[in-house]
């Protein structure tokens, strides 16, 4: 009696299984560069995009996540791991982790997400010709809104520095950028390269001595991981320190503008869900955020001697103090 109902549980499965997808059997698979705010930030709001249109991990998807930990050879191999296990689709966080997916897939489809500028990555020409398996949602920095607003605050500001990280090509792209816009304000860029993370507590302090007048620091992977130490120098040294990503005034900066990293996660997993839905990402043409957010942290700003405009209170996004930064939350 046993057997035959085993046998008949084992039949009904089969059937059912015949009309519906089993549950899981679809694989997205997740590669972040580092545990950087805005990479977090932007996995979170791909993550609930797929929550809210009835997509669980486990149930109904199964997701499959990897970070790299600031290692480009790491964020390689798990590229390849990516493509020897055939997953379905590849959700590509940074601009490292696009260059590594691009590298080792021109099939499975790709939707990338807080990468500054795709094209540089080789993504594609324009936003509607590109590789027939790649889009997504571009993070290229309001670079010319933000040095206005350093200008706006610090009139006098004659000299800016920031650090940036050589082996990161949205790096080099944000570091050319900003000097191209500054150079229109009158203002003189000096760049301090780093390597790794750890490097960011000496550079900044080596920065501080080349007299500039504020830190203007542009967004990247590496630093971006390590931004407190940066917001510690600028702190200790009353100067200053401008961030290039709105956490950053959680952080120690004492004012950023910049995009919500929540709401481009989420952009990119209304992507995936078309993708999975059927549609080419040939069709699907990258996205771009455009509502440039501003936040200040008064606590911070006093330290650093910073008195805000009344216009830049006024028009501010979020206004902070010190028991609203991240390490205290």
């Amino acid at each position: 009696m046993r057997k035959s109902l085993v046998f008949i549980l084992v039949l009904s499965f089969l059937c059912c299984g015949s009309q519906e997808e089993p549950p899981g059997d679809y694989i997205i698979a997740i590669l972040q560069m580092n545990d950087a705010p805005t990479l977090n930030a932007a996995y979170d709001g791909f993550y609930q995009a797929l929550q809210d249109n009835g997509f669980v991990d486990g149930e109904n998807i199964r997701m499959l996540f990897r970070n790299g930990n600031g290692e480009l050879l790491e964020i390689q191999k798990i590229a390849e791991e990516f493509m020897s296990r055939q997953v379905d689709l590849i959700i590509a966080l940074s601009t490292p982790s696009l260059q590594a997916a691009l590298h080792v897939t021109r099939e499975i489809p790709i939707v990338f997400c807080s990468v500054a500028n795709p094209y540089l990555a080789g993504a594609g020409a324009t936003a509607n010709d590109h590789l027939s398996n790649v889009t997504g949602v571009s993070s290229e920095g309001p670079i010319k809104q933000s040095l206005a607003l350093v200008k706006e605050i610090i009139p006098h500001a004659k000299r800016i520095g920031t650090l940036w990280t050589p082996s990161e090509l949205n790096s080099n792209y944000y570091l050319e950028r900003t000097r191209t816009e500054a150079a229109r304000l009158g203002l003189e860029v000096i760049a301090v390269p780093i390597a790794n993370s750890s490097e960011v507590l000496l550079s900044s302090q080596f920065l501080i001595n080349k007299k500039i007048d504020a830190i203007v620091q542009i967004s990247d992977n590496t630093i971006n991981n390590s931004f407190e130490a940066l917001g510690q120098v600028a702190a200790e040294n009353a100067v200053p320190l401008f961030g290039g990503f709105l956490f950053s005034t959680e952080l120690g900066a004492c004012a950023a503008q910049g995009w919500d990293f929540f709401e481009m996660g989420y952009k990119a997993g209304l992507i995936a869900l078309q993708i999975k839905k059927g549609e080419s990402p040939e069709k699907i043409s990258f996205q771009y955020m455009d509502k440039v957010l501003l936040h200040v942290n008064l606590d911070d700003a006093k330290r650093q001697g910073v008195v805000f405009p009344e216009d830049v209170l006024e028009r501010a996004d979020k206004i902070l103090t010190d028991q609203d930064k991240k390490s205290d939350t």
